[in-house]
């Protein structure tokens, strides 16, 4: 099996984090978006995963360290990682075909922008399985629509009138992942684009036309990460799921709590010193952080940070920041001082 996750984007909704640091690569609850992704993918497959290809933007942005990150990822999981680039934003079909080698045998294509929480066993007669969760307001998603056999038939965006109520969330199984190739490359070769962009859609349509059986894997849980307030809210979300699992360690041994107390469910880092304060519920702080005479709930905050005399709240915190203030619900990126 392989995973094939196009991740190009710079994620302009979550600026000024995304200045700095590629959305995917954003740590939430502790680990970055893209790492959490590509394991509960992995969970859900039950089998090994053979290559996990990932289609990246330019250099600039995406350096060597991105690149170390999801190797890392990647040999964690006993796979080979391969980097491809994806050098203009020309749509979801144009970055898959940035990765055209690896297009080939049983494959998972998942957009780093979410997460999941899933349970379900792929169905062996069908030719692709598109992931959907099941949503109150359908006019707001694209959609599949299902046959009498729930083999999905289309593929409809953002229905005026009711179609189902399955968003497809992004994520993407292929039996054959080379069928898909096949079809992409007629979308480009016509120059078939929807909005100046190429994309999976419009090869998937080519696939149903020829008859191949689609059927739906729906997970329990879709979680975005598109902009700060939704980053907050998943953050809070997976914490909870992650604290009644117990399979990670939330809380690192070498925090250090003079005079502190931690209202659980949180990810607090190694060589965090926390003094004089309260943190939690759904909190998460990056390694080497100093929290000081302070309340903070609901919130992230990154790496070599130190808050002082702060009452935070559903705020957003990056990376070597400096913060001493009365502010609530704030939104900082890298390199931020505020005194």
């Amino acid at each position: 099996m392989k995973i094939i996750v196009p991740m190009a984007g710079r994620g302009s909704r979550l600026r000024p984090h995304s200045i700095t640091v590629p959305k995917p690569l954003i740590p939430v609850a502790g680990q970055p978006i893209v790492h959490r992704l590509v394991k509960d993918i992995a969970k859900v497959l039950k089998q090994p995963i053979e290559e996990i290809a990932f289609v990246l933007g330019d250099p600039a942005w995406f350096g060597d360290d991105v690149v170390a990150s999801l190797e890392t990822l990647a040999n964690n999981l006993g796979a080979k990682a391969s980097i491809y680039r994806q050098d203009l934003p020309l749509g979801t079909g144009h970055a898959i075909m940035c990765a055209k080698p690896s297009l080939s045998g049983p494959s998972v294509i998942a957009y780093a922008d979410t997460l999941i929480r899933a349970e379900f066993d792929l169905d062996p007669t069908a030719d692709s399985v598109i992931w959907t969760k099941q949503v109150n307001n359908p006019e707001a998603y694209g959609v599949v629509k299902l046959n009498d056999k729930q083999e999905i038939v289309e593929l409809v965006e953002k229905p005026k009138d009711f179609v189902s109520d399955q968003a497809v969330i992004g994520i993407y199984y292929f039996k054959d992942v080379a069928v898909l190739k096949d079809k992409l490359q007629q979308v480009l070769d016509e120059n078939v684009t929807n909005g100046g962009e190429y994309q999976i859609n419009d090869g998937i349509k080519r696939m149903m036309a020829d008859g191949k059986v689609f059927k739906t894997g729906t997970v329990s849980e879709w979680m975005d990460c598109g902009n700060k307030a939704i980053t907050v809210e998943t953050n809070a979300r997976m914490l909870g799921f992650l604290k009644a699992d117990g399979d990670e360690q939330l809380i690192a041994s070498s925090v250090i709590l003079d005079n502190a107390e931690i209202i659980e469910p949180c990810f607090i880092g190694e060589n965090v010193k926390i003094t004089d304060s309260i943190i939690g519920p759904n909190v998460s702080i990056g390694h080497n952080s100093v929290i000081d005479n302070s309340i903070v709930k609901n919130s992230l905050i990154q790496t070599h940070t130190h808050i002082k005399n702060a009452n935070l709240d559903e705020a957003m915190i990056g990376n070597h920041v400096q913060y001493n203030g009365n502010f609530t619900k704030v939104s900082l990126g890298d390199y931020t001082v505020l005194e």
